[in-house]
C-alpha cells in the first residue's frame, strides 16, 4: 500500500515538474512580450502626438489595433494637460514686472474621446494640441492573462484588479496642431 501511494505521489509530483512548470515558464514569457510591445506601441503613439501636436482619430484606432495585437484588452487612459498661460502681472512687493503664473489644467479620456468622435459616432475629428501641452497616456490590460491564472492557483498571490500587462508614456507637445 505504502508503495502504491508513493508512486502515485511521484507520478504526480513528476506531472507537475513537466508540465505546469514549462507552461508557467511560457505563459510568463508571453506577458513579457506583450508587456514590450504595448510599452513601445504607447511610446511611439505619444510621440507621435508630441511632435504634430494633433490627436488623429486614424492614429488612435492604429494604437489600439496594435496593441490588441497582444490577445489582451487594455483600459486606455488619456489624460492632456493643456497650458493655461496666465499674461497678466504678478501683483507682488518685491518684484512687480515677472509674468503671471502658468496653470495646468487636465481634460481626461471621455471628453477627449467625444470631442474626436463626436456626437453621433459618424463625425471624426482631429483633437488638436497647442505647443507646450502635456500628453499622459497608460494602458493596463483588463483580462486575466494566463500567466495571472497558473500564478493565482499555485501561489495565491493575485487578487481582483490586478493587471499582468501595462505601459504608460508621456510627453511635451513640441509643435501647435493648428
Amino acid at each position: 500500500m505504502s508503495d502504491t501511494l508513493i508512486t502515485i505521489i511521484a507520478i504526480f509530483l513528476a506531472a507537475i515538474l513537466m508540465f505546469i512548470f514549462p507552461l508557467m515558464s511560457v505563459s510568463e514569457r508571453n506577458d513579457d512580450i506583450a508587456q514590450s510591445v504595448v510599452q513601445t506601441a504607447t511610446s511611439e503613439f505619444v510621440d507621435k502626438i508630441a511632435i504634430s501636436g494633433v490627436i488623429r482619430p486614424s492614429d488612435l484606432e492604429a494604437y489600439q489595433d496594435k496593441i490588441a495585437t497582444t490577445g489582451n484588452t487594455y483600459d486606455l487612459e488619456i489624460e492632456i494637460q493643456k497650458l493655461d498661460e496666465n499674461p497678466g502681472k504678478k501683483s507682488s512687493i518685491t518684484s512687480s514686472d515677472l509674468v503671471g503664473e502658468n496653470v495646468r489644467y487636465s481634460i481626461y479620456t471621455s471628453d477627449i474621446l467625444s470631442e474626436i468622435y463626436g456626437g453621433n459616432g459618424d463625425e471624426r475629428n482631429n483633437y488638436v494640441l497647442n505647443k507646450g501641452d502635456n500628453v499622459i497616456i497608460t494602458a493596463k490590460n483588463t483580462n486575466t492573462t494566463m500567466a495571472q491564472i497558473l500564478r493565482s492557483a499555485f501561489y495565491k498571490v493575485t487578487g481582483k484588479g490586478t493587471y499582468q500587462v501595462a505601459a504608460s508614456a508621456s510627453s511635451m507637445v513640441v509643435n501647435s496642431g493648428k
